[in-house]
């Protein structure tokens, strides 16, 4: 067996396997004192053609050669939220590493339900929201962030020889729907730093992101107006987004109804959680056709125009449940992930061929989608509120890195470690040493199993 560095009681470091040089599938270990303690554990996806012209997905994720390798050392893998990116990988990764799993109530209620549809035994423990958690010599304090998904929390990791902030995914939303709002109070509040790991994704987004409340304003606007049914989609993970919809469905006097298994799934999570307790009632989807259609207010999946989906469905004019009519509209409460120009593209098509008017929000002045990721002015005001004595900028391409350790010394931060998977973080010294422990890409065939794969550079 192959053996790698060991942390030492006077030694923090940060080894990220998955999610720092690329956007998605993150997994952080963090070690001192002969242990290790891991944040998150997630997919992400890989497009490309195959002979015939077709695009195929393949579901990749880290490999965790290291990871199992000192398993026995892991006290515990700690998630920060319920996005794919961040938990998709437990099914299929745990049976390696056995670890104990921790999250607040409706994280774990979407990640029980990804488990059992993998047969995966693992059990997760519950972390309720706003407590502490000590595990070894690893004390986490929650910080509750705003992102796109409920109960996004960070972590104040603290040891005897370093404390840092590990960000998760975050904006600071003052207005953020449900959950609670960004201030400035928060972050200074947290006290000495000697690390901030923090998410870069929208860095080069000159602007701050839209406050999740100003969509409700755009939404009502449209569908206020529309002369007959609107069918909305957006992300299912983002509840917040499915309460606003309720809100202007009770003000519209419309009737609501939910097409898609991943918003079944995540309403059931909600709900168990005791979120869309108000303002939310929805009809059962097989009734849908048969109200007045001014009356009706769909939330479907597949924004990104995912064959297969509710809205392909709809599009393509085959969906068991509703047949869409010229007078009726479609709003697309998302942003294009890039990749998925053609797949929109092409629905687009479709729904142009059945005299539906479709609203993006890409090309929209209505606030019809707000980011889950802080722009450009609000990393700066992170990091002007933290003030640690290091930056760690991980969750982004290269390019992403460099622009969050670029603004981080503009305004006087000391360090600025900009490295990529596999690298050792020693925070205590502010120092990378350059490919300590092996990473890579594990890709799903299509029997289940994990392979080895190259993803074009």
């Amino acid at each position: 067996m192959q053996h790698y560095p060991n942390p030492g009681p006077d030694d923090f470091w940060f080894i990220p396997l998955g999610g720092t040089g690329e956007i998605g599938m993150n997994l952080n270990l963090y070690g001192h004192n002969d242990r290790w303690l891991m944040i998150d554990c997630g997919i992400s996806f890989f497009d490309q053609l195959d002979k015939n012209g077709f695009t195929q997905t393949r579901v990749i994720m880290p490999d965790i050669s290291f990871a199992r390798s000192i398993k026995d050392k892991i006290v515990g893998l700690v998630i920060t939220h319920a996005h794919e990116d961040h938990i998709g990988a437990i099914p299929y990764l745990w049976p390696e590493l056995g670890c104990p799993i921790y999250a607040t109530r409706f994280t774990r209620n979407v990640l029980l339900n990804k488990l059992a549809r993998a047969n995966c035994p693992a059990q997760v423990d519950e972390i309720p929201l706003g407590e502490s958690l000590q595990l070894g010599d690893f004390h986490l304090d929650p910080v509750a962030m705003t992102h796109s998904t409920l109960e996004t929390q960070g972590f104040v990791i603290s040891t005897p020889a370093a404390r840092i902030f590990h960000t998760a995914d975050w904006k600071l939303d003052p207005d953020p729907v449900i959950g609670i709002p960004a201030s400035k109070d928060l972050y200074e509040n947290l006290g000495a730093l000697d690390a901030v790991v923090s998410d870069s994704t929208n860095v080069l987004e000159p602007t701050s992101a839209v406050s999740e409340a100003k969509v409700y304003e755009g939404l009502l606007a449209v569908i206020e107006d529309a002369p007959a049914r609107v069918v909305v989609s957006c992300f299912a993970s983002n509840v917040a987004r499915l309460q606003t919809l309720g809100k202007i469905a009770k003000q519209t006097h419309r009737y609501l109804g939910l097409l898609g298994h991943s918003l079944d799934v995540m309403f059931d999570a909600a709900k168990q959680a005791g979120y869309l307790s108000d303002d939310f009632t929805v009809y059962n989807s097989s009734e849908l056709a048969y109200l007045p259609p001014e009356e009706v207010l769909i939330i479907a999946t597949g924004s990104q125009g995912q064959a297969g989906s509710a809205l392909h469905k709809l599009a393509m004019d085959n969906h068991r449940d509703l047949n869409l009519s010229p007078d009726d509209q479609v709003i697309l409460s998302s942003k294009t992930i890039p990749g998925n120009e053609q797949s929109i593209d092409l629905m687009l098509k479709l729904f142009n061929k059945l005299n539906v008017k479709v609203w993006q929000a890409d090309n929209n002045n209505l606030a019809l989608h707000a980011s889950g990721h802080g722009g450009r002015p609000e990393i700066q005001q992170l990091f002007e509120w933290t003030r640690p004595a290091t930056v760690v900028p991980v969750h982004g391409e290269p390019k992403h890195l460099e622009s969050s350790a670029a603004l981080a010394r503009q305004i006087g931060i000391s360090n600025q470690l900009v490295g990529s998977n596999g690298d050792l973080f020693d925070i205590v010294h502010a120092s990378i040493t350059k490919k300590a422990v092996p990473s890579g890409v594990l890709a799903l065939d299509s029997y289940g199993q994990l392979l080895s794969f190259q993803t074009p550079t």
